[in-house]
């Protein structure tokens, strides 16, 4: 796990080539919100505003458990909104993000949806210039049903809030620059849920057979980076990592994001995306497709995005 972990970071350090000058406005947005300047009198609390991307993609999947061919071509969206409240020693920052893509299969030369969504609330109260105690809330799932595919038959593998994964965490938000947030906590209660009966019965996502969700409490960090690399280029990364004490707290369970996008005029841009997930307890892979794996998906895309 150790390696696995070092091999994540040495991804972020290789990666931060591209990205886009839309995220970096929002980024100066977001900074302005939370720590206004001696000069700036106005009394607004609040900041809101999000982004709205349009691509053609190309993707490849390995061991992507929520489902998919190993490669596809798809039109995606990306939505993605955030409302930030500061006052005084008070703070609340809102994100949501969704993804949608029609994606044409190759091995079945069908056609299915791939989604994903993630809301994240963090409220936090200022104990130094860079230091918050806060508190966490974090949804991730998505909407549509996921599909694996071997030797041409389709199988079910993920649906909406199977998995869903709810996580409420108390702990500590450091801030040592405008570009980084690191969030940890000893005290943080996950649910892993499961509503889709036929996933349930199979005990997916490490559930167990027939039950709807699974209760773990443990340790959890989040580390988000935004940094702009030149006027058109940034790169935006988060990684997430839990541990449970309840089971096998060694076996941290990993989730890691990086978005690169690189504006070519007002609206057009490139942009490349990496998912990577690592969780013991989905126990889908290897030659019996009882062990784990590292889930890594990856989508190239070229299209429109714009800023509200």
């Amino acid at each position: 796990m150790k390696k696995l972990i070092f091999s994540l970071f040495t991804i972020i350090s290789i990666s931060v080539a591209a990205q886009d000058g839309t995220v970096k406005d929002l980024q100066k947005d977001a900074g302005k919100s939370i720590k206004k300047d001696a000069a700036d009198t106005s009394t607004k609390t609040w900041k809101k505003g999000g982004i709205y991307g349009l691509n053609i993609s190309q993707g490849s999947l390995s061991n992507w458990a929520a489902g998919g061919d190993d490669f596809s071509l798809s039109v995606n969206s990306l939505l993605s909104l955030y409302a930030f409240y500061k006052k005084d020693k008070h703070s609340w920052d809102n994100t949501f993000d969704f993804n949608l893509g029609y994606v044409n299969t190759t091995s079945l030369g069908s056609r299915k949806n791939d989604d994903r969504f993630d809301l994240l609330s963090k409220y936090g109260y200022a104990l130094k210039p860079k230091l918050n105690l806060a508190g966490l809330v974090n949804l991730r799932s998505q909407f549509f049903k996921g599909y694996t595919f071997s030797d041409n038959v389709q199988s079910l593998s993920s649906n909406f809030m199977s998995p869903g994964y709810l996580l409420l965490s108390l702990g500590l938000d450091y801030k040592p620059t405008k570009e980084l947030s690191i969030f940890f906590s000893p005290i943080t209660a996950r649910w892993v849920i499961v509503r889709d009966t036929a996933l349930s019965n199979k005990g997916a996502y490490g559930v167990t057979p027939g039950e709807k969700s699974n209760f773990e409490f443990g340790a959890f960090a989040t580390i988000n980076y935004l940094k702009e690399i030149s006027k058109n280029i940034t790169y935006k990364g988060r990684l997430d990592l839990f541990s449970n004490y309840r089971r096998n707290p060694k076996n941290v369970d990993v989730f890691m994001s990086n978005t690169l996008n690189a504006k070519i005029s007002k609206v057009i841009s490139a942009t490349w995306g990496v998912d990577l997930i690592y969780d013991d307890d989905v126990r889908l892979f290897g030659p019996t497709k009882t062990s784990p794996g590292l889930q890594v998906k990856s989508i190239v895309g070229i299209g429109l995005l714009v800023k509200f």
